[in-house]
């Protein structure tokens, strides 16, 4: 990743950790290296991360990344507070989506937290740029299916879920979402 890659990464973190209560056990869908539970600190309880992109599980003194794709791979448990997707939905394909809400209803608590940051439409077009000039890896550019960051509103919609904060952000690019199981 480089330095922008990192800037940005942060950026959503920073957004998404204004929704996570203290002592809170959080799945993190796209955990990458297990970087936001790191920036969770003290306030995470207990963490579980999946990771597609992963080799080899990566353990910690609270929490597990593990290899492979949500929600095929998940916590055995469930009673989790919040489960994140951060620049993740967008990869889903379409078919995938209803699974994965399902998945999400399932393992969170009673009024537990679903957050998502999903970029714009542009925002293809604008890291494709970057990572032609080498200021980003532009991880995973092809796989955005042409998501748009409304039809998030459609996956995670009642009876289920109940949106609770709505948030544009980086300039309008990205959108934060964050739904609460009903």
């Amino acid at each position: 990743m480089t330095f922008l890659d990192r800037f940005l990464q942060n950026w959503r973190m920073s957004k998404a950790l204004d929704h996570v209560g203290p002592k809170a056990r959080v799945i993190d869908v796209g955990a990458h290296q297990g970087e936001l539970f790191d920036k969770l600190g003290g306030k995470l309880l207990k963490g579980f991360g999946v990771e597609p992109l992963l080799t080899a599980p990566v353990q910690r003194a609270s929490y597990v990344v593990q290899p492979g794709f949500f929600p095929t791979v998940r916590p055995r448990e469930s009673e989790w507070d919040a489960i994140t997707m951060l620049a993740v939905l967008e990869h889903v394909p379409r078919s995938q989506q209803a699974d994965l809400a399902q998945a999400c209803h399932d393992l969170l608590t009673k009024d537990g937290r679903v957050i998502i940051t999903v970029p714009s439409h542009a925002v293809d077009y604008v890291l494709s740029v970057l990572k032609f000039m080498r200021l980003i890896d532009g991880m995973s550019l092809e796989e955005h299916f042409g998501f748009e960051p409304e039809e998030t509103l459609r996956v995670f919609a009642p009876p289920r879920f109940r949106l609770i904060r709505h948030q544009r952000f980086q300039l309008g690019l990205n959108h934060l979402y964050v739904f609460a199981k009903n």
